[in-house]
């Protein structure tokens, strides 16, 4: 039997981080849906701020026993991508209250193109008519899934507008700087999770309040709706990690085209879980579609010319690593 080569090799590692990212995205969602829909904890934001908590917990312990090496990120850099990110989850957050949940749906989608924009105009990106049209039918199949009543307001489209951009330009800024500063997944991790678990845990308790009339402070904390919160903080650990090994690996288009398989299963988790009233032939239709155009968006996009950058060049900086 021949040895595996060494396309073999990455190709395994590929699929165990994309497996990696899949299940603990898809568990966190189920921890938190069970969280809030059991125990009727609301606060999403603070919730998330202690996600990144446990995060930098993780990323402090494994750099004390010498598992992360030390690395450099200037703080311009740093402070940018926390103003993403933190825009990016207060923007998804209001979007979800302010909006239809068509509406809602449909904003998320729109992510995609946003992220090809950015690719297109700061990567100089080219993409393969099979590329693009594997990704429309992503899109397609997605919408048919997920997309029912659509209404609009203009305050709910302004929310939605700045969660896209926020959220792409985050993606897009972590495959940035993992290459222009030769920073490895744990070590991105390690410099921005505590900026955002500071920020988010002083914004979070007054956003929550702001957007459920409920203070976290005030929450009636059982032994149940402790475990909830403990389970989703530690699935979180590798939601946030998997992230950034995922769009390190690959780019923020690939990982959101991709990464509408969670969508498709979470909502088959969810007819498991918590009853099947809402499968039906659309939402199965829908799914079909959308498994479809992720196979096809992953042959297209690895064929040479599907997608590929017009100039390669990006400076480095590798001071201090």
């Amino acid at each position: 039997m021949a040895p595996p080569t060494k396309a073999d090799k990455k190709a395994a590692v590929d699929a165990a981080a994309w497996m990696f990212n899949i299940v603990t995205s898809v568990g966190v969602i189920i921890a938190n849906k069970a969280l809030m829909a059991n125990y009727g904890f609301s606060f999403a934001t603070t919730l998330t701020g202690l996600h990144f908590v446990t995060t930098t917990l993780m990323t402090a312990i494994l750099t004390w026993l010498g598992y992360i090496q030390p690395s450099h990120l200037p703080i311009s850099e740093l402070l940018k991508f926390v103003l993403f990110a933190n825009f990016s989850i207060v923007g998804m957050n209001v979007s979800l209250m302010w909006n239809s949940v068509g509406f809602y749906q449909i904003a998320k989608l729109s992510m995609i193109p946003v992220s090809c924009l950015l690719e297109v105009v700061l990567d100089k990106m080219r993409y393969s008519r099979d590329t693009k049209l594997s990704i429309g039918l992503v899109l397609v199949g997605v919408g048919v899934c997920t997309v029912t009543d659509v209404s609009v307001n203009a305050k709910g489209f302004i929310a939605a507008f700045i969660a896209v951009w926020s959220t792409s330009l985050q993606q897009y800024y972590v495959h940035f700087l993992q290459r222009k500063y030769s920073l490895s997944s744990f070590n991105l991790l390690g410099h921005t999770a505590p900026g955002q678990a500071g920020s988010l845990l002083l914004l979070g308790p007054f956003l929550d309040y702001w957007l459920t009339d409920e203070r976290v402070d005030r929450y009636n904390y059982n032994i149940g709706s402790l475990l909830f919160i403990f389970l989703s903080c530690s699935i979180a650990v590798g939601t946030n990690l998997s992230q950034f090994i995922c769009i390190g690996r690959f780019t923020a288009v690939s990982f959101q085209v991709l990464g509408h398989m969670k969508t498709i299963l979470v909502l088959i988790l969810g007819f498991i879980l918590f009853g099947k009233d809402g499968l039906n032939v659309q939402v199965v239709l829908g799914m079909i579609i959308a498994v479809a155009g992720m196979v096809w968006y992953g042959n297209a996009s690895s064929k040479p010319g599907g997608k590929e950058r017009r100039s390669h060049s990006l400076p480095t900086n590798k001071t201090g690593t």
